[in-house]
């Protein structure tokens, strides 16, 4: 792990994207609420969550962090038939977030997945990416042209 013993304790913020596209079909059953599984993105929510916390133990070299906020959001987008997942991750520290953000936008998708392959195994995870980041030495990052809701 890189050391990072001597940089500054800097409030720090990660927002990441990622995409679900499925069929309309699979799409409406997830709203109606009738999905035998149960509730699709509060399950998929909770586990982007647990993901975010739990980065260090699957990223090799991260380091653990103490998270102080991670908030999950779904947007359907049923004229694309897709659910877009945003993800936020802050704390105050001496290392970045973007890896949790990206880890719980990615498992969000990747459970929303799990919650629905049984009706449909061609669902596409897409344009899972940073989005901003704000914070540390490097500074303000924001990826040009990309929208970013409220959630912080």
């Amino acid at each position: 792990m890189v050391d990072v013993t001597h940089k500054k304790v800097t409030e720090r913020q990660a927002i990441a994207q990622a995409y679900v596209e499925m069929s309309k079909k699979t799409l409406d059953l997830i709203l109606s609420g009738e999905h035998h599984k149960g509730d699709v993105f509060a399950t998929a929510r909770i586990a982007g969550i647990m993901a975010a916390k739990r980065t260090a133990s699957l990223i090799p070299l991260c380091h653990p962090l103490a998270l102080t906020k991670v908030e999950v959001n779904l947007t359907v987008e049923p004229a694309h038939n897709r659910v877009r997942i945003e993800s936020l991750c802050k704390l105050s520290g001496k290392t970045g977030v973007e890896m949790e953000a990206l880890t719980a936008a990615s498992v969000t998708a990747l459970t929303i997945y799990d919650m629905c392959k049984a009706l449909q195994k061609d669902m596409v995870i897409s344009s899972i990416q940073l989005l901003e980041k704000t914070g540390g030495k490097s500074g303000h990052f924001r990826a040009k042209n990309k929208a970013i809701s409220e959630i912080n």
